[in-house]
């Protein structure tokens, strides 16, 4: 993800918010057809940020760790509370849809 992208994140509200289910629905025409769109991308940003947060932490990998290293080091624990103040990856997905930036297509 890029600076931009991560930007958007941190303004992004952290609770959940009653959605319009109608609203959902206008776009694609079927309720259930919008949802299963958000949950792809839900599942696609929560992979992204997985795979980001393991190669910040990659870098602190010690396979001679004591119990000196572990409790020092506090720039690993900055990142992963970094990551675990991010709203949920469905937070995120549903901001995108009901912002008109996802684009989905049905393989024929």
């Amino acid at each position: 993800m890029d600076k931009s992208r991560k930007i958007k994140l941190s303004q992004l509200a952290n609770t959940i918010e009653t959605q319009n289910m109608l609203s959902i629905g206008k776009v694609t025409g079927n309720v259930y057809e919008s949802i299963a769109i958000i949950s792809k991308r839900a599942n696609q940003i929560s992979a992204e940020l997985k795979q980001e947060l393991h190669e910040k932490l990659e870098d602190f990998a010690s396979h001679n760790d004591t119990l000196e290293e572990i409790h020092e080091n506090r720039e690993q624990i900055e990142i992963s509370k970094f990551y675990e103040r991010l709203p949920h990856a469905t937070i995120i997905a549903t901001k995108e849809f009901s912002h008109g930036e996802l684009e989905s297509r049905i393989p024929e």
